[in-house]
């Protein structure tokens, strides 16, 4: 018998390249079980390329490193079948792996044929040697190194399978277990070589025209390499690209999430709003029909918001708004729904066994509502008033249900707040008209049905005209004359009145113009700025455009605000109110005496008036309290160097009052009523005229 030996450096390089051939068999399939589509296609084929490769090169080394003391050659075509038998037996494996279960069954068959197919690649190699006589196999190693095999190939197939997703400490699980799956392959072919027994004289036929020649084994080795390498850095390449745009993924979802919460729901309250609101009566009127259910919707308007909201600022208001929605939160069960839809109304839409349930629920609210508020160490009271639409019976789609329900809120503040109302199809009417009306409004600007009255302002000493206030009217089609009260608190509350104010703003300057080039240079015009046009972000823009386009000096305008609104906020308010003062326009607080007063912020508020309210002139002849608290104003208003204003005088006594006391100017029915432009100056006209003949 021939007696074969090893070159060291060969086996090893075999192991190595065993292992390598391993590691990226287990990387390639953690590639495919994440692919989609033709990309798990494009990866397997790939993949038992490269691995079929590395497993038929660890085998051909192997065979390089066996010495005989004959020279030996390679059949091409057979060493080519060897290495098509190893690429489609990896390719099974790959596919096998890459299955969405692997059951023992399954596994021992995939076992047996990728055992078979590795042990037919090494003994087709063996093949290629083209021995004159045949190599003689001993038996028991033979069989050996068939068990081998399918062994090998039986914990290879489990590792994979196991190891084929990106979980944390993978690659060193994978490093781990290349090397048991390599020393089993080497140890497979090894013991394969071992069972090789070649008889004296033999003769190794493919010596002729076969592979051989030193350097061989150094072309294998490269080869395999670059092909494991590339197929390696190509997994580890895509495998980071992939996480990568899986971040990128996670974090544009997790951005849209956001969107859609925040296009959902109430920023201040954390809320669903109006649209939320919206799709679940939606759902809540598909149950209810499907179940024959019912559900009520509540319509929650907070009584006494307003004034603490202007006493303590918004800051204070926005915070009591969280707690009134954590508090009415406390009793929502998963199938209920709290929204806030707006300034101080929430929206609770809740689930009935019966339509009597709404009565408890409705009572319980107006409860928790009425119970002591703790925000910022102050004590706030506050009430709520509750109206009530049932489905079915009180409207069919949400719109209609929150707008019977928002009608029956109404009824309950008319019959004196902190209380429920149940909707009645009587109160439609209201409901109708206030839509209506909104929607004249929303048309009156651009019909020019808005107008401006002027009411007169005269010096108290001489009786002399100074100036005039600009009131709204709205010349309503079919109402006729509307005075603000009918229409200003639907303005405020739905936005409207920004608009409105800048046109009020743009036509008070526009006819201040003309009285100040017919020679009325000491006038100045009062225009009235609502709590919300004042909280706008423009303001301080649209009077300096509204001044600069009509070409009017900035002190003959005046902008009057309430106290309640300059104290509301009162460090905002300054910045505002400092900014028109710099700008040359006159600021007066209007409604003096009515508000929650600061004498330290009024003695930094930048202002040139104080208006007394017509409140405290009204009653003057029969209330010492009011006589006092107006003389109290003046004496306040002349230490601080203010011009006095007091309107709303009717009578002769209530001027010569007001005028003993020292106002600087006084208005009101006695004096002049409100008139249009071109009344009002027919007015003025006639009144120097009728003076003059005395």
């Amino acid at each position: 018998m021939l007696t074969g030996s090893y070159s060291p450096a060969l086996v090893v390089i075999s192991l190595f390249v065993a292992i390598l051939a391993s590691y990226t068999a287990l990387d390639l399939t953690g590639r495919i079980a994440t692919a989609k589509g033709r990309a798990v296609y494009l990866w397997m084929a790939g993949g038992a390329l490269a691995m079929g490769v590395g497993v038929w090169s660890m085998h051909f080394i192997g065979m390089l490193a066996f010495r005989l003391p004959i020279a030996l050659g390679y059949d091409i075509g057979i060493t080519a079948l060897s290495l098509l038998i190893a690429v489609l037996s990896c390719g099974f494996a790959l596919w096998l792996v890459s299955q969405p279960r692997l059951p023992m069954w399954q596994l021992g068959f995939g076992a047996l044929v990728m055992g078979a197919g590795i042990s037919s690649m090494h003994y087709t190699g063996m093949a290629a040697l083209r021995m004159t006589p045949g190599i003689d196999y001993d038996p028991t190693l033979f069989g050996a190194s068939l068990l081998i095999a399918v062994g090998a190939s039986a914990a290879a197939l489990w590792i994979a399978f196991n190891l084929r997703r990106n979980t944390p400490y993978v690659r060193l699980a994978r490093s781990g277990a290349a090397v048991i799956m390599g020393v089993a392959i080497v140890g497979m072919h090894y013991t394969g070589m071992a069972a090789a027994r070649f008889a004296d004289g033999s003769f190794c036929g493919a010596i002729v025209n076969g592979l051989s020649g030193s350097g061989l084994d150094i072309l294998v080795l490269i080869t395999t390499l670059a092909v494991l390498v590339i197929a390696l850095l190509t997994s580890l390449l895509d495998a980071r690209l992939e996480a990568r745009t899986a971040v990128l993924a996670d974090s544009l979802s997790q951005a849209n999430e956001e969107l859609i919460h925040l296009a959902l729901h109430d920023t201040l309250t954390g809320l669903p709003n109006r649209t939320l609101l919206s799709d679940r009566i939606q759902q809540a009127t598909q149950w209810a029909t499907e179940q024959d259910g019912c559900f009520a919707l509540m319509f929650i308007d907070l009584d006494g918001f307003k004034p603490v909201n202007d006493a303590f600022g918004h800051h204070m208001g926005d915070q009591l708004l969280r707690e009134v929605g954590l508090r009415l939160r406390e009793d929502l069960r998963s199938q209920d729904t709290l929204a806030r839809i707006g300034g101080d109304e929430f929206v609770l839409l809740v689930q009935l066994h019966s339509p009597d349930d709404a009565v408890r629920l409705a009572a319980r609210q107006v409860g928790l509502i009425n119970q002591v508020f703790r925000v910022a160490e102050q004590e706030l009271n506050i009430s709520a008033s509750i109206g009530i639409a049932l489905f079915p019976g009180n409207g069919v789609t949400p719109q209609e249900l929150l707008m019977n329900a928002d009608a029956a809120m109404y009824h309950a503040k008319s019959m004196g707040k902190n209380g429920y109302s149940f909707f009645d199809v009587s109160m439609n009417t209201n409901a109708r008209k206030q839509l209506q009306l909104l929607q004249d409004l929303r048309n009156a600007l651009e019909h020019r049905q808005l107008k401006l009255y002027y009411q007169p302002k005269f010096d108290a000493g001489s009786g002399q005209p100074v100036g005039a206030e600009a009131l709204l009217r709205w010349e309503h089609p079919q109402h006729g004359l509307l005075m603000p009260d009918k229409f200003i608190e639907l303005a405020e509350k739905t936005g409207l009145i920004i608009p409105i104010g800048e046109w009020v703003l743009d036509e008070a300057c526009r006819q201040m113009q003309v009285w100040y080039a017919q020679g009325y240079k000491s006038w100045r015009i009062a225009v009235n700025l609502s709590a919300l046009q004042f909280c706008h972000a423009g303001l301080v823009k649209s009077v300096a455009d509204a001044l600069e386009r009509h070409q009017l000096p900035p002190n003959s305008l005046t902008l009057e605000i309430t106290e309640t609104t300059a104290m509301s906020n009162a460090d905002a308010s300054m910045t505002v109110l400092q900014k028109l003062s710099d700008m040359g326009v006159d600021l007066s607080i209007d409604d003096f005496g009515t508000g929650y007063s600061s004498l330290m912020y009024l003695k930094r508020l930048p202002a040139n008036e104080l208006k007394i309210d017509r409140g405290f002139v009204r009653d003057l002849e029969h209330d010492s309290d009011d006589a006092a608290i107006v003389s109290a104003i003046v004496a306040l208003g002349q230490a601080l160097g203010l011009r006095i204003v007091a309107e709303g005088v009717e009578t002769d006594v209530q001027q010569n009052f007001l005028t003993r006391l020292g106002c600087d100017s006084l208005q009101g029915y006695l004096l002049g009523h409100p008139l249009p432009a071109e009344d009002f100056m027919l007015e003025i006209c006639r009144e120097r005229s009728l003076s003059s003949t005395k």
